[in-house]
Formats: structure tokens, sequence, C-alpha cells
């Protein structure tokens, strides 16, 4: 059963373009529905996680706005990183399941339960993960995600039941 989902960001969460203001600021955008979803997620009593090779404090904002307890940015090696959270959480990579784009989230894609992939990910990515999804990253690719996690787990009705 999957208990945790693990998010990169920029490609996943994000579309992965990066904007600077003239002041220096950095600004990236995010899904509502994939926020949503990942609310949704919570309120089921599940986890999530974001595992990141940049660091950024807007993304500590975005997983603070979405109630997202574990966050790990500037990682160089995510699958170590995910590794020491299961310890902690007491749980196997089986019940994970991840989303990434790129090189950087290969060795993590690998070796969780299941692995996801937007559509605009790179296409070594797609070869080397369970699932590509329609949506690209940073417009509904992690809700897509998890909507799919969801009905596999036949947690549809208990995922909707808040809101009807």
């Amino acid at each position: 059963m999957i208990e945790l989902l693990v998010f990169d960001v920029d490609g996943c969460l994000s579309d992965g373009k990066l904007f600077y203001s003239n002041n220096g600021d950095e600004c990236k955008s995010f899904d509502t529905r994939d926020g949503f979803g990942i609310v949704c997620w919570h309120a089921l009593g599940k986890k999530s996680a974001i595992i990141t090779g940049k660091t950024s404090q807007i993304v500590d904002r975005r997983a603070k706005d979405l109630g997202i307890k574990y966050v790990f940015q500037g990682v160089k090696d995510k699958l170590a990183v995910l590794k020491e959270l299961l310890k902690e959480l007491g749980l196997e990579l089986e019940n994970v399941a991840a989303i990434g784009d790129d090189m950087n989230d290969y060795r993590q894609l690998k070796h969780v339960g299941w692995s996801f992939a937007p559509a605009d990910a790179l296409p070594f990515i797609h070869l080397h993960v369970k699932t590509v999804l329609k949506s690209d990253g940073g417009k509904g690719a992690v809700r897509e995600m998890i909507e799919v996690v969801v009905d596999h787990e036949n947690l549809r009705e208990e995922f909707i039941k808040p809101w009807l």
C-alpha cells in the first residue's frame, strides 16, 4: 500500500521555469489542482515529502501552505535522503510513490514502489518509470499521479467524501 508520496519540485510541482526580478527575487508557479490533491491526500491520513536538488524559500512556503511536513532541499542523493526518511517513518520503499522528471531523480525512481514522470519529462526517465502521466510538470501532473494512486488503492470514496 502506498503511504508516502514524494515530489520533485522543478519540472513536477512547478513547470521548471524560473523567473528572476531585477531585484534578484526568484519566482515559480504552482498548479492549485496539484496542491488541492496533496491536501486531500493528507486528509486520508497519508504522508508526502518534497525531495529536491535546488534550494528555495518558495518551496518552503508552498510546502507549509500544503501541509507537507517533510521537505529536503539542496539534495544531491535523493535515494539516500528518502531511505533515511523511511527509517524515521517506519516505511519501506514499496510504500512510496514518487514523481521525477530528470536525471537527478533516476536512482530514486528506480527503487520506489511506484514511479511516475510528467509527460514532458526527459525521454530517458520515461523509459524507467512505471507510469508516464498525460499532464506536464506544473500543469496537473502531481494531481494526476494522486488520482491514479487513489484509484489503484481503492480510496476514491474516502478521497471525495469530505466534499460531498
